[in-house]
């Protein structure tokens, strides 16, 4: 059994009707450690890759070589394979095509032929892009069962219809996602751990309310483990819509006013946050733990500091956001958590095309892929989700330089998100000002910390966040119940 690095463990399962898991390994090992690392969703760069490990494997399609395929016909192999780094160990879910012959417009995603094994001198591949293989999925979710170490499953009275083309996603970092016939998406997680995600847990507690603001998982695909781990959730396919950051890029070029939508995109959050807390429970933040709360941004100040000195002018004031959250701890006020989205900004939002009012939903509640599922799945104070709302808000607004319009337009619309928010759940965020801007402050840090190690031209944007924050004075605003 390999452990993950939640703690639980994943049984390993050997090749399909072939017990050939340890030589496919092996034979596949030096082309995966050179491939994987170059991958968008691998969460280990900068860091030697140790080796691999073998957590499971399954054939949906006979692969050519193995025994039981023909040779002229692409086989499907899907591995869970753990990377290890150094003390840490991450698990990834890989789909690989096996062909004898791999045709030109799928040459790029060529990982290589083995030289021995069972798969020797065939054409190795990610078969994301082959959308001849990618139906497979479709069809197993359609007839939920067990092949191997998969389990196939979809909610109960779902319809799946089939013979839908499908089509990869191009824009994404985390993970890949296939749209099939624009009916239907399947999201497949790349880096996972044993537990239930939080992508399928809240939207499926979500539906079950009436929530009409997520769309509701049709289907899922799960790997057998002493914890089942979530590998791929299905779900509508909003075809026509357009997310939250392309359509405020939109209008700060034509200088337009957004406030209408930011208003509408806060009364939606606050009625998910609100189906949320009836349908999963809900639980107090004080004393003890809202003091670690307030060490934890303290000690992610003092780690960005020392790795980004631009940062280091503003620690005394970003400091001073940290303790008066303390200072509320001490106080004995608390405050009210519960499971949020976890990582809400304008590109985890879509506004519906066809819809004159402009329908907002929200997508992608697996929270920040870096972090632990364990602390992902643990509720927060809904202040969190709000804070990166107006964290994005300021970043579009700098996409065409920090001049007095982007800043106007960036008040402008965070305040009509606070007011749409309070419209939708009864309470202003902004009346609790300690913990919004704490977590406000502490958003600004990571991306301080993030823009400096990928993307340095963009450190500005943060850091003008940074300079605001480290200047505002405590408010006699209600803070906290």
């Amino acid at each position: 059994m390999t452990a993950t690095p939640d703690g639980a463990s994943l049984r390993t399962t050997p090749l399909t009707g072939s017990g050939a898991g340890p030589e496919l390994l092996r034979s596949l090992s030096p082309m995966l450690t050179h491939w994987l690392p170059r991958q968008r969703w691998f969460a280990g760069k900068g860091r030697a890759l140790d080796g691999l490990t073998l957590t499971a494997a399954t054939e949906l399609l006979p692969c050519p070589g193995t025994g039981s395929g023909t040779g002229r016909t692409p086989g499907l192999l899907h591995l869970l394979l753990t990377a290890h780094q150094g003390e840490s160990a991450d698990c990834y879910q890989l789909l690989l095509g096996v062909r004898d012959v791999l045709p030109p417009t799928l040459s790029p995603a060529l990982i290589g032929r083995p030289a021995s094994g069972p798969l020797a001198g065939r054409a190795v591949y990610d078969a994301v892009p082959d959308a001849r293989l990618t139906a497979v999925l479709l069809e197993r979710l359609r007839t939920p069962g067990r092949l191997g170490s998969l389990r196939f499953v979809r909610e109960e009275g779902a319809v799946i219809p089939g013979q839908l083309p499908a089509r990869p996603l191009r824009a994404e970092q985390s993970n890949s996602s296939l749209v099939y016939g624009d009916r239907l998406i399947l999201k497949l997680f790349r880096r996972v751990s044993p537990g239930l995600n939080p992508d399928l847990e809240l939207p499926l507690a979500l539906a079950r309310t009436g929530c009409a603001r997520v769309p509701a998982p049709v289907a899922w695909i799960e790997a057998e483990a002493d914890d089942p781990v979530t590998l791929a959730v299905l779900q509508p396919y909003l075809p026509g819509s357009s997310d939250g950051w392309r359509l405020a890029l939109h209008a700060l070029h034509r200088r337009a006013d957004f406030t209408g939508a930011a208003r509408t995109l806060g009364r939606a959050t606050a009625e998910v946050h609100t189906a949320l807390a009836t349908a999963l429970p809900t639980t107090e933040l004080r004393g003890a733990p809202l003091a670690s709360l307030a060490g934890d941004m303290t000690a992610r100040l003092k780690a960005a500091c020392d790795a980004v000195p631009q940062l280091r002018p503003y620690r005394a004031g970003l400091r001073e956001a940290f303790a008066a959250v303390d200072d509320l701890a001490h106080s004995g006020r608390g405050c009210p958590v519960q499971r949020i989205h976890g990582d809400l900004h304008l590109g985890q939002v879509l506004r519906s095309a066809d819809d004159t009012k402009g329908r907002w939903s929200l997508i992608d509640f697996e929270g920040e892929p870096a972090k632990r599922l364990s602390e992902r799945r643990r509720p927060q104070p809904v202040l969190q989700d709000v804070a990166g709302m107006l964290r994005s808000f300021d970043y579009a607004a700098c996409q065409r330089g920090a001049t007095p319009f982007a800043r106007r337009w960036a008040e402008a619309n965070r305040d009509a998100f606070c007011v749409g928010y309070a419209e939708g759940s009864g309470t202003d965020p902004r009346e609790h000002t300690a913990l919004l801007r704490a977590y406000e402050t502490d958003k600004a840090v990571y991306e301080v910390l993030y823009e400096a190690h990928h993307r340095p031209d963009w450190l500005p944007i943060p850091l003008a966040a940074v300079r605001r924050l480290a200047q505002t004075p405590r408010s006699p605003r209600r803070t906290l119940s």
